[in-house]
Parts: structure tokens; sequence; C-alpha cells
């Protein structure tokens, strides 16, 4: 499985899911970002409510990954 990003233009939510597992709960890290999260509080997913006002459009036009662990 790969690392996701997603926008929702409709929704105004950007995504980001960082693993597979099955849904449990939410955290909530404050009204505008939200946690998904497994039984174990593993982190699945990263959820931003109205992304197009807290990040810039330009900085979401390319995305660089980098110093990623390497999984052989």
């Amino acid at each position: 499985m790969t690392m996701e990003i997603r926008y929702d233009k409709e929704a105004d939510a950007i995504y980001i899911r960082l693993r597979e597992g099955e849904f449990a709960k939410n955290k909530k890290i404050d009204d505008l970002t939200i946690l998904d999260l497994d039984a174990e509080d593993n982190i699945l997913g990263i959820e931003i409510l109205d992304a197009s006002k807290r990040i810039p459009p330009e900085s979401l036009s390319e995305v660089h990954v980098k110093n990623m662990l390497a999984v052989a």
C-alpha cells in the first residue's frame, strides 16, 4: 500500500491516507483537523477541513517526499 493524498474540491477537504486498516474511531486535533485511528490507536489517515483557506494552492500543486524509510 502506498500513502495517498486526495483533495475533495466540493468538501474543500484534504485526506492523507497513511496506511490501510480497519477504522475504529476519530480523534479531533482541532475544529478542522481529524485523525482516523484503528482499534490500537494507529493513525490510518488525517483529514484537513477548509483546506483551501488553510493551505496555499501553490503548496498543493506539487508534493515532494523526502527521507522515507526503504522497506525491503
